[in-house]
C-alpha cells in the first residue's frame, strides 16, 4: 500500500462478518471527524494452500473475485457515495500479519470483535485479539449490534 505519512489513515479490517461491517461504519465516521482517509483491508487465504493436498487453483481468479466481492460489500454497507471514498486493499496472506503491516503509521486500526469463523461464545476472535496485542497504533474493536 502506498502511504502518505502526512495523512491521517484509518485502517479497517473487513471480512464479511456483521462486526466487521460495524467496524467499517465506525472507521468511516471517525475518519470524517479527523479529516482522515479509510483503508479497508480484506485478507484472503486459500484453504489447504500450504498443505500437500492443495488443489490446483488459479490465484488471480480468486483475487479478482475477492476484489469484486469487497467492492459490492462496501457499497451495500455504506452506500455508493461513501463506498467510493474508501480505499480498498485485497491482500493474500495471514489476516493478522496483513492487518498489522497495513496499520503501520496509521492513526488507528479498527477491527470487528469476531470474524466469520468466530465461536459464538468467544469474546474476541483470534485476529482481533492478536491485532490488539501487537499493533503499533491504537486499536478499536467494534462489536456487532445485538440481533
Amino acid at each position: 500500500m502506498d502511504r502518505d505519512v502526512s495523512e491521517r489513515r484509518v485502517v479497517v479490517g473487513v471480512d464479511g462478518s456483521p462486526s466487521s461491517y460495524e467496524a467499517l461504519r465506525w472507521a468511516v465516521r471517525y475518519a470524517a471527524l479527523v479529516d482522515g482517509t479509510v483503508d479497508a483491508v480484506a485478507v484472503w487465504e486459500l484453504p489447504g494452500l500450504y498443505g500437500w493436498s492443495a488443489p490446483a487453483v488459479d490465484m488471480d481468479v480468486d483475487e479478482n473475485e475477492a476484489r469484486q466481492a469487497m467492492r459490492k460489500e462496501l457499497t451495500e454497507v455504506l452506500g455508493t457515495d461513501v463506498a467510493g471514498s474508501v480505499r480498498t486493499h485485497v491482500v493474500h496472506g495471514n489476516p493478522t500479519d496483513v492487518l498489522l503491516r497495513a496499520a503501520e503509521g496509521a492513526e488507528v486500526i479498527v477491527v470487528g470483535s469476531r470474524g466469520r469463523g468466530g465461536f459464538a461464545r468467544a469474546l474476541l476472535g483470534s485476529v482481533s485479539q492478536n491485532v490488539s496485542q501487537h499493533a503499533s497504533c491504537p486499536v478499536v474493536i467494534v462489536r456487532s449490534a445485538p440481533a
